[in-house]
């Protein structure tokens, strides 16, 4: 096939077809190989055991993790890139979300237990195509369908709710898989027993599609985002789309989620650091069309040039303004250099002031007029005003 031949992109894959010659790539990769889109992720699969893939691996001196030996999967490093290698199963129980697996021998057996017919391909050494359920088909029609039975594979796993949606919208095109819909629209019950961060996740991929709209539209159709997001404005989000804002995540989540910034950060458990990023995306100042050059140096003065762009993004989306208008401002903020206030408590102390409360006054006092007069006074007409202000406060 075409598609096999992008292979020698990874140039690593023969040393591991040298110690494994019956392992596959599968999934992801084969999926996108096929797609001609750009893998980063090369995973295989073996009938050989876990422990067994560890030793052959070591003995030929490659550098191995056991990152998830349970589950049947190794990590080996080649070349300086990770490979996840996988021995074939079949699932022996399920409860909703975990499955406890057996170690198979069975291509197809394996391949039934994946979630969606463009994931359960694989290809072997030799560039053959292994397709038991017509996933190369659909991925050409654009259709995202469940491996066997919908609802099956959704009870089996309810995260696979909204993996449904993720693929749908970076693969899908035309009307959603009816049988797909329907099993959806009677499971969103399982979506309680899921993870926060499993489910902020999943929807961080999605909200990472170049166009997610239809998907989003979609799932509040079926119920799905109202369990997952409550109250989220579609209308927000599509209007952020429409502008061409910059494909970020938590930008969009900005726009789709309503409540309070803490909220919506609890709720998915959010890393500290996108907590305070949303935050600061739904807060503070923003910057718009028709600021003098000194309104905006105020603004970059307390804060980076990207975070003011960043929100005008979402102060765009009901703005009269022409998108020009908005253009311009936003080049503008790049080309400005972020003022830096020159003054520190240093300069107050060596001036005579006494280390203390007083000092953060005055300093704030002159940095209240430096800002005022358009962040452009340097330091030496700063260190005036610290002596006139000290000054004044000491009444001399």
């Amino acid at each position: 096939m075409a598609a096999a031949a992008s292979l020698d992109g990874a140039a690593a894959l023969p040393v591991i077809w040298s110690i494994l010659p019956d392992a596959r790539l599968v999934g992801g990769a084969v999926r996108d190989l096929l797609a001609g889109r750009i893998t980063a992720d090369f995973d295989l699969a073996t009938a050989v055991p876990p422990q067994a893939i560890l030793d052959r691996l070591r003995e030929r001196g490659i550098k191995v993790v056991p990152t998830g030996l349970a589950h049947g999967t190794v990590t080996a490093v080649v070349k300086g890139r990770p490979y996840e290698i996988t021995t074939l199963r079949r699932d022996v129980e399920t409860d909703g979300r975990h499955a406890v697996v057996a170690w198979t021998d069975d291509w197809r057996e394996d391949a039934a237990r994946r979630d969606f017919t463009i994931n359960a391909m694989s290809f072997g050494r030799d560039g053959v195509l292994w397709d038991y359920f017509g996933g190369e088909n659909d991925l050409r029609a654009g259709k995202v369908r469940f491996v066997g039975t919908a609802r099956q594979r959704i009870e089996e796993d309810g995260l696979r709710i909204l993996r449904f949606f993720r693929f749908q919208a970076r693969y899908g095109t035309g009307v959603p898989d009816p049988e797909a819909v329907e099993a959806i629209a009677n499971t969103t019950a399982r979506l309680s027993i899921l993870s926060a961060e499993r489910v902020w996740s999943e929807l961080r991929r999605l909200l990472d599609v170049p166009d997610p709209i239809d998907a989003v539209r979609l799932m509040q159709r079926l119920g799905v985002l109202d369990a997952v997001l409550p109250g989220a404005d579609v209308g927000r989000l599509a209007g952020l789309l429409k502008l061409a804002a910059p494909t970020d995540p938590l930008l969009r989540l900005a726009a789709l989620a309503r409540g309070p910034s803490a909220r919506v950060a609890e709720r998915f458990r959010l890393s500290t650091a996108d907590a305070q990023k949303l935050d600061a995306l739904r807060s503070g100042r923003c910057p718009v069309p028709g600021l003098d050059d000194d309104a905006l140096r105020r603004l970059l003065a307390d804060e980076a040039a990207d975070r003011l762009v960043e929100r005008s993004w979402l102060t765009q989306i009901d703005s009269p303004v022409t998108a020009n208008e908005w253009d311009i401002l936003r080049h503008r903020l790049r080309m400005m250099l972020r003022p830096v206030f020159p003054l520190s408590g240093r300069d107050a102390v060596k001036i005579g002031l006494v280390p203390g409360p007083m000092v953060g006054a005055i300093l704030r006092d002159v940095g209240d007029w430096w800002r005022a007069g358009g962040c452009l006074a340097d330091r030496a007409a700063c260190l005036a005003q610290l002596a006139r202000v000290a000054a004044e406060r000491s009444g001399n």
